[in-house]
């Protein structure tokens, strides 16, 4: 077990380096598979609940990583891309709604609560809305090389290159114009 100082969560890494080991990099499915069988390895009751929220590195090998999400304020992701990158996410606890970047169609948001995980493609765009409370674990594969945040900017989409270690911003922008084309 591990400690992080800045917040203090015991994980058990030998079971979850393991976990993360392969000859080749994961599908979608096999990142929220890997993300759901991690959660067994995080004592949730050990989180520390103060501040708004924070990320640990679980695992990082040549094809994937993993980080455990805290997220004790309402977050949103605003649209972003992980540069070719998939995910797979799995809620422990509180809810997270996941939305692709609609084009020609309306929003589609999809919520996911404790027990549940998803997974979505390295070619999309999308955003994720965590609610206060909210416990993720992300897998990603390969590795996050770089993270592409959109947002409107005088009336044209743009996107701007962020760290694969940082938090993305979110849209609002973006949002207020899908919103207004409905």
């Amino acid at each position: 077990m591990i400690v992080n100082s800045e917040n203090p969560t015991p994980v058990d890494t030998t079971a979850l380096t393991a976990l993360g080991m392969s000859d080749r990099p994961f599908s979608p499915e096999e990142c929220a598979e890997r993300a759901r069988r991690a959660a067994a390895f995080v004592d949730t009751t050990a989180l520390d609940r103060s501040g708004p929220g924070s990320y640990l590195l679980l695992w990082r090998n040549e094809h994937s990583e993993a980080w455990l999400n805290t997220w004790w304020e309402a977050r949103d992701t605003g649209y972003h891309d992980h540069q070719g990158s998939c995910v797979g996410v799995h809620v422990l606890e509180g809810t997270a709604s996941q939305e692709g970047l609609p084009v020609g169609g309306p929003r589609r948001a999809r919520r996911y609560g404790p027990g549940e995980s998803f997974s979505f493609p390295g070619s999309g765009v999308h955003r994720m809305d965590h609610d206060a409370g909210a416990v993720t674990i992300h897998v990603y594969s390969p590795p996050l090389r770089a993270i592409g945040h959109y947002e409107i900017i005088d009336g044209e989409l743009h996107r701007t290159a962020g760290a694969p270690d940082e938090g993305s911003p979110a849209s609002p922008g973006l949002l207020e114009a899908l919103d207004a084309i409905r």
